[in-house]
């Protein structure tokens, strides 16, 4: 027993033992220095999109707040219609004289008005059109009236139109529309915008009146539908 425990505790003569290994850190192929440049750049365009559109969204609050911009009211007042039949070959002749009423209620904006083409419209077939290329302005809380004039002929072919004409003329009140096209300009102050093109449409019911008298009553104020964004 003291033998083997000699040996034990004696030193050791045999081969040399290799010294460990130091481990070495590398930098693997998965580390890719541009990946990282480019994450950075697109963190940082992203987060200057956002501060734009917060600044952006911020100055058109402010500027909400301090114009408060209403929307322009169109109204159609009087519409004289002294003719509206078909004759046998499918004409349409007509005469439709309208007042229309354009009312700036906003106080610290004013509107110019380049072009206005109004085109009238009985069962989705334009009979005519009328255009003004007077250019005129419109102050803070004013209004403006324009008198779109249809007068003429016009062959309409589809029968379903025709059918339609012979079931409002017992009544002698005509279902007509009325559609305006604008380029318009808008004033603050001494800032002018660009060209904007709303759109406007009028449901009309419009009476025909004969030898100065009307068999279908007298026509009613129509308010029309504004659309700055859609065509109609």
């Amino acid at each position: 027993m003291s033998e083997k425990q000699a040996h034990l505790n004696g030193a050791y003569y045999g081969p040399s033992i290799p010294p460990k290994s130091q481990a070495y850190h590398r930098h693997g192929r998965g580390s890719d220095p541009l990946g990282c440049c480019c994450g950075c750049i697109f963190s940082l365009i992203f987060k200057l999109i956002m501060t734009a559109v917060v600044i952006v969204g911020l100055a058109f609050f402010i500027f909400w707040l301090i114009v408060r911009p209403n929307r322009i009211k169109f109204h159609v007042t009087d519409a004289h219609l002294t003719q509206f039949n078909f004759s046998n070959d499918n004409t349409l002749h007509y005469n439709l004289a309208l007042n229309v009423t354009i009312r700036n209620p906003n106080k610290k904006i004013g509107v110019y008005y380049d072009r206005i083409e109004a085109r009238a419209i009985y069962e989705d077939q334009r009979f005519s059109t009328f255009t003004s290329t007077t250019p005129f302005y419109q102050g803070h809380k004013t209004t403006n009236v324009v008198n779109p004039v249809f007068q003429g002929q016009q062959v309409i072919p589809d029968t379903k139109v025709l059918s339609k004409y012979n079931e409002q003329k017992s009544s002698g009140v005509y279902d007509i529309d009325v559609k305006l096209y604008l380029r318009v300009r808008f004033k603050f102050g001494l800032i002018k915008t660009g060209k904007f093109k709303p759109r406007i449409k009028c449901e009309l019911k419009v009476p025909l009146t004969q030898n100065g008298s009307s068999s279908g009553g007298t026509f009613e104020t129509t308010k029309c539908d504004v659309d700055y964004f859609k065509s109609i």
